[in-house]
């Protein structure tokens, strides 16, 4: 009996393992990395609070691209405004909440989010030190690599300092710096890359 219609594609096993293989790679999204003071919001010093949170000119909309072209959306952020007793780690989280709800509203998903509170100069002890998540590190971002199973050359963050640059360098993901140019102006420029 010959098989047919679906039966008779089915390939071979060695097919089957390049499927296998190939698929997993071929399935996982693009990311997208994105610093938030200085990139999503003016960097006013230490931002804490809604109150002194003032959104980048065309940044949701930008995320919002970003999120319809099929992209995972990740903040990573250096916290040192915690070490210094100026907010708290609820002050900060309640903070993003609304940051990631306010994105969403707008189109936008923030699919995770990494901060580090860690600085070797905090005034708040249990703060004080170094860490391997403190940007120019590349902790948070190899954190959210290895939690996603994302590829990293796939993959780009775009932050305002160097510290940015180096731990994007040091994740092996591709840095784009954010200086006189907004993000939504980047991501106009980049619109093969969406």
């Amino acid at each position: 009996m010959e098989l047919t219609g679906y039966f008779r594609d089915i390939g071979l096993p060695d097919d089957l393992a390049a499927a296998g293989h190939e698929l997993p790679a071929v399935l996982r999204r693009p990311a997208v990395f994105l610093d938030r003071d200085g990139v999503i919001n003016r960097d006013h010093g230490w931002v804490g609070t809604r109150e002194r949170f003032e959104w980048e000119p065309g940044v949701l909309d930008a995320i919002g691209r970003m999120t319809e072209s099929g992209h995972h959306v990740f903040i990573v952020t250096n916290q040192s405004g915690v070490a210094r007793g100026l907010y708290s780690e609820h002050d900060l989280q309640f903070l993003m909440g609304w940051v990631i709800g306010t994105v969403r509203t707008h189109g936008g998903t923030i699919d995770d989010w990494r901060y580090c509170p860690i600085h070797p100069e905090a005034v708040v002890e249990r703060y004080r030190g170094t860490s391997p998540d403190r940007k120019p590190e590349p902790g948070m971002i190899l954190d959210l690599l290895r939690r996603w199973e994302l590829d990293p050359e796939r993959c780009v963050m775009f932050g305002d300092q160097p510290t940015d640059m180096q731990a994007a360098s040091a994740a092996g993901i591709e840095g784009v710096r954010v200086a006189s140019s907004s993000l939504a102006d980047l991501i106009s420029e980049r619109e093969a890359f969406l």
